[in-house]
């Protein structure tokens, strides 16, 4: 097992996570490594109709029909951010290749026309699996806003939701790990 080199990183990233960015408009992308594997991160990543299992910032979410290309969300954030309801679309739910993306169709906050994809890739830390997570977006920068504000604020909500996967991901192995060995 070894860990993923700097060339396949930077093949995942052009790739998947280069985005066509208009005048005023901004991008960025952001890297972390779980101690978890693969399909446990992915059993978090995937549930597009229940993002709050992990992003501490969604109160609740509504999706009708099955989990699919296509399908439409309804977020209502939690209250103390500019933000109170999200409507979002699925854009691509790869399962084999593990990615997702979606981009937000309207609601009650400032972040226009953002698009965001997240790809998960084995690795190894500390000779474990882990999962390699690369995440990015695009948005509009709001009127009044710089391009550095909009970025600030937008990677520190996927700093957040990239820690809270984490904890969530390592607590889930740490415990199935002493389940296995009887030290619960």
């Amino acid at each position: 097992m070894t860990t993923l080199t700097d060339s396949q990183i930077a093949e995942y990233v052009s790739c998947h996570h280069t985005h066509q960015c208009g005048r005023n408009q901004t991008s960025s992308m952001l890297i972390k490594r779980i101690r978890a594997p693969v399909e446990t991160v992915w059993s978090f990543v995937r549930r597009f109709d229940k993002p709050q299992c992990y992003k501490t910032f969604i109160k609740s979410c509504s999706m009708s029909g099955e989990l699919k290309e296509g399908s439409v969300r309804e977020v209502h954030v939690v209250s103390g951010l500019p933000a109170s309801t999200s409507t979002e679309i699925l854009q691509k739910f790869d399962e084999k290749n593990h990615i997702l993306s979606y981009r937000v169709l309207g609601g009650e906050h400032r972040l226009q026309n953002y698009n965001s994809i997240i790809t998960l890739h084995p690795d190894v830390v500390d000779d474990k699996p882990a999962t390699l997570v690369i995440e990015s977006y695009s948005v509009d920068v709001p009127e009044g806003n710089t391009h550095e504000d909009t970025k600030f604020y937008v990677e520190t909500l996927i700093k957040c939701n990239l820690k809270s996967l984490s904890d969530s991901c390592e607590r889930l192995v740490s415990s199935n790990s002493q389940a296995i060995l009887g030290t619960n």
